[in-house]
């Protein structure tokens, strides 16, 4: 199995200890299941790797975009993991949850002076500030409050990560971020510098998502240093923070690498203290923003299977009771999972078939070149694994769908609603 909380005994298939053609019968599908011991334990995981390699004051945020609800935060509270947030709703989302938003890093290309005036009134920790208008932005509303506000300024340091194109952000041609090769860095980090309202905390970065390369995190964090030593010299500004961004990739399917999360960061901490050595300056307090490899292969979502449609010479579909509103990972990039039929394990996967949602859509698409068992039919589960990160915080309700809840599961054996699934007055609550 593509994953350790995966797992097949008597026909059935396993996640998180627990029998999921039972969970599926008890609480319907479309469902999303998400695993809490392995997002604590991911958790944990990064924490001690930070610790252990970075020092006491380093700290990985939590990418909330990967996953936004109430219960995630709780969690992420529990186990002192700092957030980072990209919009009010999270920042919400994350007060009702009694997240202390003194821990949170505000990040956004484009936060509306009312998503800078609400996080603030709340005690937003940091802004990720990315343009120059919005440090005039905050600026102006830090002044109206008499507050002197803390901001780190995202930069694009150039690199390619080699990813999907529609999540590569690191190169100089971003919406993100001002780059250090046009000289744009440079010139917002002096005006930041000069604004009486606004606390300059370091700088950020974010080369991309799904990322396995080698070195990709060692080479930002070495253009980044470098930056910093520049700007040391030049505006004699030493940057206490820097933060690398996320990114780290999770294993979709089984050409996908293992990746050892203490490893992988003590790789970085080692191109970070060999590069201050070289420059001459102290290592500042080193962030990252694991998200996806947080929740992503804590997650499954299970279907129920309803029309299995056989072309002789040309294809096979096999549809489901979900589709593009619960997952639209494929339609946006053709993004990979593991497909199988949950209450079928012991059978052989001969039938070569895509697997398609119920939306009047040709491009509601989970999966092609599936191989499940030829007995297919109306009425089994299937179940598409590593689907916590971006699901359902993409979910819509394109067809007028409602979203499926989200289950919890601990321990082998608990589980509980952490979502509701929606329901059809939820659908026209808003409507007048």
């Amino acid at each position: 199995m593509i994953c350790d909380n995966i797992t097949a005994a008597d026909g059935r298939l396993y996640f998180a200890g627990q029998d999921v053609t039972a969970l599926a019968q008890q609480y319907c599908t479309p469902l999303y299941l998400m695993d809490e011991d392995k997002i604590r334990e991911n958790c944990r995981t990064y924490l001690a790797a930070f610790q252990k390699h970075f020092g006491d004051k380093a700290r990985p945020l939590y990418a909330s975009k990967a996953a936004s609800f109430k219960r995630i935060y709780e969690i992420m509270k529990e186990e002192g993991m700092g957030i980072d947030v990209v919009s009010s709703g999270e920042i919400y989302t994350a007060l009702q949850a009694g997240y202390d938003l003194g821990q949170a890093y505000f990040h956004s290309n484009n936060k509306t002076d009312e998503d800078i005036r609400y996080s603030m009134e709340h005690g937003i920790g940091y802004f990720v500030a990315d343009n120059v208008e919005e440090i005039r932005a905050i600026e102006a509303e830090a002044a109206r409050r008499g507050i002197r506000q803390k901001v780190l300024l995202r930069l694009t340091p150039g690199i390619d990560p080699h990813t999907y194109e529609a999540i590569a952000t690191g190169k100089v041609d971003s919406k993100f971020g001002s780059a250090i090769e046009t000289g744009q860095a440079e010139e917002i980090t002096a005006f930041t510098l000069a604004q009486p309202h606004v606390e300059l905390m370091g700088f950020h970065c974010h080369v991309g998502s799904q990322v396995f390369a080698e070195d990709v995190f060692e080479r930002a964090a070495v253009i980044m240093l470098e930056f910093v030593a520049d700007m040391k010299k030049k505006l004699g500004y030493m940057a206490p923070q820097l933060d690398l961004g996320g990114g780290y990739g999770v294993r979709y399917v089984e050409s996908d690498p293992h990746l050892d999360v203490d490893v992988k960061v003590a790789q970085v901490a080692d191109a970070i203290k060999r590069t201050c050595a070289r420059l001459s300056i102290e290592m500042p307090e080193i962030h990252m923003e694991p998200g996806r490899s947080i929740v992503g292969a804590a997650g499954m979502t299970l279907y129920t299977v309803g029309t299995v449609k056989r072309i002789p010479g040309y294809k096979n579909y096999v549809s489901v009771d979900g589709g593009m509103t619960d997952n639209p990972r494929y339609a946006l990039y053709q993004a990979n999972y593991t497909c199988l039929l949950a209450n079928k394990m012991d059978e052989k996967a001969d039938f070569t078939c895509s697997v398609v949602g119920r939306c009047c859509e040709s491009g509601d698409i989970i999966q092609q070149g599936v191989q499940l068992p030829g007995s297919v039919g109306r009425g089994d589960i299937l179940a598409v694994c590593t689907t916590g990160a971006y699901n359902y915080s993409m979910a819509s309700n394109y067809n007028r769908l409602p979203r499926p809840p989200i289950v919890m599961l601990r321990g082998g054996r608990e589980h509980y609603v952490a979502v509701e699934r929606e329901s059809f007055a939820d659908l026209c609550r808003n409507d007048r």
